[in-house]
């Protein structure tokens, strides 16, 4: 644990390194980081779709237990932050794409 961390001065600042990224890099890094987002929303929708085991099959086919009212197991609070959160994902998906972000 006696380790010493130290600075080693150089380099250029990163916006000088953004402007001279390559085409193909900067496709690459909007590729990754949009990839990286939709797997987190895809993450999410699954976790969402979760809680609607037992009162909807097959996707589409709502049992009769749906009349008394959806609860998540979850609870809630967390069953909205994870909405939020998949509204965040692919609101941001979206402006990359746009050229926004």
């Amino acid at each position: 644990m006696g380790t010493e961390l130290r600075v080693i001065p150089g380099g250029e600042p990163e916006e000088d390194k953004r402007e001279q990224a390559s085409p193909e890099l900067m496709l690459r890094h909007f590729r990754n980081v949009t990839r990286s987002m939709m797997e987190d929303a895809l993450s999410v929708w699954s976790e969402v779709y979760g809680e609607f085991e037992g009162t909807v099959t097959y996707g589409a086919m709502i049992t009769a237990d749906a009349k008394k009212g959806f609860k998540p197991e979850c609870g809630w609070p967390e069953f909205l932050e994870k909405m939020r959160r998949l509204e965040h994902y692919l609101d941001h998906a979206k402006r990359i794409c746009e050229g926004k972000a």
